[in-house]
């Protein structure tokens, strides 16, 4: 103060008007705030950008190195110059009026906010670059939860610059937005209903990024690659990419296989339907050649000894009965299946692995292998699958059965042939 009244004193005595040698000294008052202000953002960006950096490559944790990234540190550095500013503003404009220095004042505190706001915005993004890379966060509706924070954050941050234009504070400001609250939820209906539903997925642990999903209804079946507040985007396996509003995965059904992949096996559940008029009775000779694959010796042996025994005790002759208990080619095609299950190691053993006959049809007696096979990945899967009912289809012819196929060109041919012979 007493050096401005000096810098007055002295523009007086050199003949130049007392107004204006006021307003002169308050300008030069002003600017030499301003290149102080200058200077110091100009410090703390040599010391932010450059110091810290340096500091933080010494230690041996990752985090800091994104949590003080340079993009986080340009941000607060920014707060330096208002911050000087609207401390020291005061005494170059003391003697002026009041409303220039309120709008000096004004901007300044809208400049600190906004430079705050972007400060705490780029701090969660590196947050959030730091847990996403985590292994335990990485399947987690983290980006969901972020732009939740923002747009809590910037609404309170518009509130507070719009209260400091006029002049009100932001208490009375949200209260009268109170009266409003139908419009606004009305605006924000499917962020909000986003954020609810990405709690609820996210607690109940419904949901990951990374889980195979399927959802018919609206065309999803594949891959989870981001969930985020408003939308869960699911990559096809045709590589198309499905959008879906979080809350649907709430209201409505999804398949998630996250399941099957946690588990010890993915399912097999096919069946073959055998022509019921190639089912017959085991001849002697029939089983002797049964008895010569390795998978069902055993199984021959010992089941045709339980039964002579059977036999014996209840004095029933052995040639009157074909193996006692009249097995059946089918029956015996079922051991075998069983057996050779059993006897693959891409099959899990601990789980179901069964070999049934379901309800016969029109279309013949459905033979179902019902199994888990190990390996879990689609294309080896599949791959597994398809080796299996291969060999069903080739050894089939073995066991004087047929499979049932509904009659062709070819069948039609052959008919005709034989009547016109």
């Amino acid at each position: 103060m007493e050096i401005l009244k000096d810098i007055d004193q002295l523009l007086v005595s050199w003949g130049m008007s007392p107004s204006l040698a006021d307003t002169l000294d308050q300008f030069v008052a002003f600017a030499v705030v301003l290149i102080i202000a200058f200077m110091a953002d100009a410090l703390c960006r040599g010391i932010l950008l450059r110091i810290v950096p340096r500091l933080v490559k010494r230690t041996k944790a990752t985090w800091d190195d994104i949590v003080f990234d340079r993009k986080v540190m340009i941000h607060l550095s920014r707060m330096a110059a208002p911050v000087i500013i609207f401390y020291f503003v005061p005494v170059a404009f003391a003697e002026t009026n009041s409303f220039t220095l309120d709008f000096i004042l004004r901007l300044c505190r809208i400049y600190i906010i906004i430079s705050l706001l972007s400060f705490i915005n780029s701090l969660l993004k590196a947050v959030y670059n730091v847990y996403s890379e985590r292994e335990q966060f990485r399947d987690r509706p983290l980006k969901g939860m972020l732009q939740t924070m923002q747009v809590v954050l910037w609404f309170v941050g518009i509130i507070i610059v719009v209260s400091i234009l006029i002049g009100k504070s932001p208490l009375s400001l949200l209260a009268g937005l109170g009266a409003s609250a139908a419009i606004l939820m009305l605006v924000f209906k499917d962020s909000i209903m986003g954020f609810v539903s990405g709690v609820q997925l996210s607690a109940n642990d419904m949901l990951k990024v990374g889980d195979w999903i399927a959802m018919p209804k609206y065309g999803a079946d594949g891959t989870v690659i981001e969930v985020t507040l408003n939308t869960v985007k699911v990559r096809n396996w045709d590589n198309t990419i499905t959008t879906i509003p979080p809350y649907l995965l709430v209201s409505d059904s999804f398949q998630n296989w996250r399941g099957m992949r946690e588990s010890g096996g993915r399912r097999v559940k096919r069946s073959i339907n055998i022509d019921m008029t190639s089912v017959k009775f085991c001849t002697p000779e029939m089983l002797d050649k049964y008895r010569k694959i390795r998978l069902l010796k055993d199984y021959v042996d010992q089941t045709e000894q339980v039964v002579k025994q059977y036999n014996e005790e209840h004095g029933i002759d052995n040639s009157i009965l074909v193996n006692g208990r009249r097995q059946t080619n089918l029956g015996v095609f079922r051991a075998y299946l069983t057996a050779y299950l059993q006897s693959l190691p891409d099959i899990n053993q601990e789980l179901t692995c069964m070999v049934r006959q379901l309800q016969p049809t029109d279309h013949g007696i459905p033979m179902e292998l019902y199994f888990f096979c190990a390996i879990k990945d689609w294309v080896p899967y599949e791959a597994v699958q398809s080796d299996v009912f291969d060999h069903v289809l080739a050894i089939i012819p073995e066991f004087d059965l047929q499979v049932f196929q509904s009659p062709s060109g070819r069948d039609f041919r052959q008919a005709f042939s034989a009547d016109v012979s």
